[in-house]
């Protein structure tokens, strides 16, 4: 029997993808004597590729595009940077007193999607063409207010925190594969058969984040087992972050009068978060703090396994003409 492997097929089972990467990960890191330093050496690089095929899946160079549907760009960002960050700040009394755990789901928290948000919602029936759209907004804007949320909601964890190593290391990652998605975006733009190169990069971004996991057990072996008594009581934390997503999306289509598709969409942006963004915050922090990038890794983990009840449950959700007429 022939077996047929798509980007649909591979993006619906990685989750068995890291938490495979995850275990052998483990298992190297506590019996290779020395596997944690090359592990540790080249998490930053691995990082820099998945960020790079992340930030080339985004239209960086078409911001006005989302605009051109306000009511539905208004309702992604109320949602994404007002409502969901009072939903995580209501969170925080409830988190574990560990400084690295809060400050792990605090960065993973705050941050919506710009990826694999766009598959989620294919499958599910949403509009793509507004979720792709939309991301450059929430990037934008999530580079712009994270500082911001994590003054207000972690003064006492961030301070002493931000030293210019940390800050260059981090945003150095971040920023050279923002910019080099960029330089390609223009590159792609000036002649239509080299968008093939966007696809085959596409297809880079699961085997790209399960090495980076990997990476991460490897190098992190003490903190991932030293986290696993904290793991429980965070695991709820964001599950419960999913469910008020999910009511809060339901709340703003109403409210905003979505059509049935961009409700859809609305519900995923809401629901999934930019783990691959602040992984290199997380990394980036000093000694003592390495459960962070543990709870960052583990939030996505929770948050794939979500996504599947997503994919099943928001269609019915938001049945044809089930949200009112849309506007024109």
């Amino acid at each position: 029997m022939k077996v047929s492997l798509d980007r649909s097929c591979l993006e619906r089972r990685q989750v068995w993808v890291y938490a495979a990467a995850i275990v052998v990960g483990l298992a190297l890191g506590s019996r290779a004597s020395g596997a944690g330093t090359v592990a540790e050496a080249l998490v930053w690089p691995a990082l820099g590729l998945l960020l790079y095929a992340t930030f080339l899946q985004v239209p960086l160079l078409d911001l006005a595009t989302a605009w051109r549907d306000r009511r539905f760009t208004l309702a992604v960002v109320v949602g994404n940077f007002v409502i969901m960050p009072l939903v995580v700040w209501g969170m925080v009394p409830v988190l574990p007193d560990d400084p690295g755990v809060r400050l792990g789901v605090l960065l993973v928290l705050l941050v919506p999607c710009t990826d694999w948000f766009i598959s989620f919602t294919q499958m599910a029936g949403g509009d793509v063409s507004r979720a792709i759209a939309v991301t450059p907004v929430n990037l934008v804007l999530q580079l712009m207010l994270l500082p911001l949320y994590l003054v207000v909601m972690a003064r006492e964890e961030v301070t002493g925190l931000v030293t210019v190593d940390a800050v260059a290391s981090a945003l150095g990652v971040v920023a050279l594969p923002l910019i080099a998605a960029a330089l390609t975006e223009k590159w792609l733009d000036v002649r239509q058969r080299r968008h093939v190169v966007r696809e085959r990069w596409a297809w880079a971004a699961v085997p790209l984040l399960a090495t980076v996991v990997f990476l991460i057990a490897t190098a992190q072996v003490d903190a991932v087992l030293g986290a696993l008594d904290v793991l429980p009581f965070v695991s709820p934390v964001f599950v419960a972050f999913l469910l008020a997503a999910a009511l809060a999306a339901k709340a703003l289509a109403v409210a905003f009068t979505l059509p049935v598709t961009q409700a859809r969409t609305l519900a995923f942006s809401l629901g999934t978060r930019n783990s691959f963004l602040v992984l290199p915050l997380a990394i980036s922090l000093p000694q003592g703090y390495e459960v962070a990038a543990v709870v960052v890794v583990m939030q996505s983990l929770v948050e794939l396994l979500g996504m599947i009840v997503f994919v099943w449950l928001v269609p019915i959700a938001y049945r044809r003409r089930s949200t009112g007429t849309p506007r024109r």
